[in-house]
């Protein structure tokens, strides 16, 4: 593919609550065995685009080690690669990243280093399967120099927390609005752009020469008028996970078995980085219903509506329903969990109870010293 990849994968988000406290948003486990950034990094190597950069700043430990092989999504190549950027300090430079803008600017050399003339900037919170070459054919079929991936949701959802895009009928952007309160237009961007790259490194050198930092308000709706901005919108399934509630209902929906078969057993597959676990393993008098239970799982008690990421451990006579348990957990006997994430590497004692009420879902973070023991 003639184009260049950039993950935006360094932002901090208190909607995460305790989530966010240790972890990236990118590094976010979906669906038992995936991290969140798996799906942006799948969707790149599937459109045949041989260069990634991802820009990581934030809470970026256990995100570097998840990227730290790139034979996992077939970037362990000798020309191009996969390119892990943070941030540093240089002579001219002493700031972290202001900005998903600034971030750009701060690692321009990527860009300007490179020789294919367009760039596809994804962020890696978002879960969905994409062609980019449908993106990039209907981007030099319109002639534009901006094209945003947009998304349409029924009316009267909250799109609060996303950016709302108007076009007219020859799919021409002719506003944007980022995260309005109240919104007319249903229609948001779902943070996947397509320009050229020689207008991107014009624009983002412009941007740092005002102190402006940010890529949607500075660029994209600065230049709405004076640039040609067309959106591109997808019917397929998307979803971003930056708020504990959106987490959640987005590895729920993977107990459905039409969206397990389409990220699952459709073509394109979805990669991530594999581990030396033996299966799950049910132990006499477990019962197990409509769950996803990862590799390296112990059962004993019950498990209902619930995905279990790996290793983690279900002690007897306990209940679990509609939850979701991370990575390394132990849940001791007689436990009831409802309604709740728990953090991964926590340690429940016996006999406890942990339910979210009225509908919000409760994180579950018990600090203890099981690992240093």
């Amino acid at each position: 593919m003639r184009a260049i990849g950039i993950i935006l994968a360094g932002g901090n988000n208190n909607k995460m609550r305790e989530l966010s406290y240790k972890r990236a948003i990118a590094a976010m486990p979906i669906a038992g065995s995936y991290r969140s950034i798996d799906f942006t990094l799948s969707n790149m190597t599937n459109s045949h685009i041989q260069k990634v950069a991802v820009l990581t700043q934030y809470n970026a430990l256990s995100l570097n080690e998840h990227l730290s092989s790139s034979k996992w999504w077939d970037f362990g190549r000798k020309q191009g690669g996969l390119f892990v950027f943070t941030p540093s300090i240089t002579a001219e430079n002493g700031f972290w990243y202001q900005g998903t803008a600034d971030a750009i600017y701060q690692n321009i050399s990527f860009l300007k280093n490179s020789h294919e003339p367009y760039v596809v900037i994804a962020s890696g919170d978002c879960v969905y399967k994409m062609d980019y070459n449908k993106v990039l054919e209907y981007h030099i079929e319109k002639k534009a120099d901006i094209t945003v991936v947009c998304k349409e949701f029924p009316e009267k959802t909250d799109v609060s927390r996303f950016g709302c895009v108007k076009m007219n009928e020859d799919s021409r952007i002719i506003d944007f609005e980022e995260k309005p309160l109240v919104s007319s237009s249903s229609t948001v961007s779902t943070g996947i752009y397509v320009i050229r790259r020689r207008l991107l490194i014009d624009l983002i050198e412009k941007c740092a020469a005002e102190d402006r930092y940010d890529l949607v308000s500075d660029v994209i709706i600065r230049y709405k008028n004076v640039k040609r901005i067309y959106g591109y919108k997808i019917n397929t399934y998307w979803s971003n996970i930056a708020t504990v509630d959106s987490y959640f209902k987005t590895n729920m929906d993977f107990l459905k078995p039409s969206v397990r078969d389409y990220f699952f057993k459709q073509y394109p597959d979805i990669y991530s980085k594999v581990g030396d676990l033996p299966p799950a393993k049910y132990n006499p008098g477990s019962e197990v219903r409509n769950s996803l239970i990862s590799s390296g799982c112990i059962i004993n008690g019950k498990v209902e509506g619930s995905i279990l990421f790996k290793n983690a451990y279900i002690g007897n006579n306990c209940t679990i329903k509609n939850s979701i348990i991370l990575n390394n957990v132990y849940i001791g006997d007689n436990t009831y969990i409802e309604n709740c994430i728990v953090e991964s590497h926590d340690t429940i004692r016996s006999n406890g109870s942990f339910v979210g009420k009225d509908g919000e879902i409760k994180i579950v973070v018990e600090k203890n010293e099981r690992y240093s023991l």
